[in-house]
């Protein structure tokens, strides 16, 4: 991912996945969210869903979260909240 947290920008991508992980959700929930929330034009696959989510993670911006068969929950932290309101303020 190329995005540039020192100054607040965020890929598309990136935003949305942090705004579908407000709440806890496993990755498939993920994908449904971000293609539901811009009307199909975003298409997540797996790759590129949890390779964002393993940069997220390396970046400190998100946690794995519980275990439910198998699968994590990740719900993001305070920092990747505070970059998602500043990108949807600069959208407004």
């Amino acid at each position: 991912m190329r995005d540039n947290a020192k100054s607040g920008a965020l890929t598309e991508v990136t935003f949305y996945i942090l705004l579908s992980l407000y709440t806890p959700k496993h990755g498939y929930a993920v994908m449904q969210f971000v293609e539901e929330k811009t009307g199909g034009r975003l298409s997540l696959g797996a790759g590129t869903l949890y390779g964002a989510l393993n940069s997220l993670q390396d970046k400190k911006w998100i946690e794995p979260y519980g275990d439910s068969e198998g699968r994590k929950r990740i719900p993001h932290y305070s920092t990747g909240k505070r970059n998602c309101r500043k990108r949807a303020c600069k959208t407004k």
